[in-house]
């Protein structure tokens, strides 16, 4: 297993320091249309009653 680089216990995500991650939250729970491919996959398998 590959060691992870920096600092234990301290992460940064540049998605969430732009607001993006937040936007898509707000986005998907006004639509009702998840963002991530599995959210609409699950979302799309329960409307044709798929597994």
């Amino acid at each position: 297993m590959a060691k992870k680089k920096g600092i234990p216990g301290l992460s940064f995500s540049w998605k969430r320091a732009l607001g993006i991650t937040s936007a898509k939250r707000k986005i998907a729970k006004a639509t009702g249309i998840p963002t991530t491919k599995q959210g609409r996959r699950a979302k799309v398998g329960r409307l044709f009653g798929i597994k």
